[in-house]
């Protein structure tokens, strides 16, 4: 009776659990793993610098026409202003200093400018819708035997030598007053197509002057402002788009 109330011992009855094994530390507790890499983020970093406000001065000889390039201009540099500043042809080098850039007429040699030929105007006869030249399709030199060649004062050709011209009474005067003149009958006057268009009047009329002197119209700029703008600029004549290497 000595065995009466004390409890038996683990294990020695039916429907006793098994007994578990225990795991070792290290497949109790995995590895840790290693921390994801995540990109750093800089709260603190300076905001970009606007640029400064500025405008792109341009000049324009008269009968230039740069009205498609100042359209791609607003559309790729919608920030800086482009102003279009007229010049004449006497004055178009001095006004270079003034400018960043300019549509000229050439010759003009300076060694100080980067000069870039645009494109060829053809030379033109203006003369009244009642001249006996307006029969004919297309005139040459000697077609203007006998008559008066107005000067210019902005002459944009220069001297041209017609054989058989009459020596004018007047002193030259603007293209615009001499085509003016030439409305009346009193003489011709020989311009690029361009400035024929220009001061078109409803009593004078022009022809094609087949060997005359052709005029180049160029885009100018001073070598030593030869500006990121200025650039910009040759490039939307170049026909460059935006995304395009210089």
């Amino acid at each position: 009776m000595g065995t009466q109330g004390r409890r038996p011992p683990r294990g020695s009855g039916k429907g006793t659990p098994a007994r578990r094994n225990k795991a070792a530390p290290a497949q109790r507790f995995p590895p840790p793993k290693p921390p994801r890499k995540t990109a750093k983020v800089v709260f603190d970093a300076p905001p970009a610098e606007p640029e400064e406000p500025r405008t792109f001065r341009l000049g324009a000889v008269p009968g230039a026409t740069p009205g498609k390039w100042i359209d791609a201009w607003k559309q790729r540099m919608p920030h800086v202003p482009l102003e279009l500043a007229p010049i004449d042809v006497a004055d178009q080098r001095a006004a270079l200093a003034t400018l960043d850039a300019a549509i000229v007429r050439l010759p003009l040699a300076d060694d100080s400018l980067h000069v870039i030929p645009l494109y060829e105007e053809t030379p033109v006869v203006v003369a009244s819708v009642d001249s006996h030249l307006q029969a004919a399709d297309e005139l040459t030199l000697a077609d203007l035997a006998g008559e008066v060649v107005i000067p210019l004062s902005d002459d944009a050709l220069g001297l041209i030598d017609v054989p058989g011209a009459v020596t004018p009474r007047f002193s030259a005067m603007t293209t615009a007053d001499a085509i003016a003149m030439a409305a009346t009958g009193t003489g011709i006057v020989i311009v690029p197509m361009s400035l024929a268009r220009l001061h078109h009047r409803r009593d004078v009329d022009h022809r094609p002057l087949a060997d005359g002197p052709t005029s180049t119209v160029a885009l100018a700029w001073l070598r030593d402002r030869t500006t990121d703008d200025v650039d910009t600029f040759v490039g939307i004549v170049r026909g460059r788009t935006a995304n395009s290497s210089r």
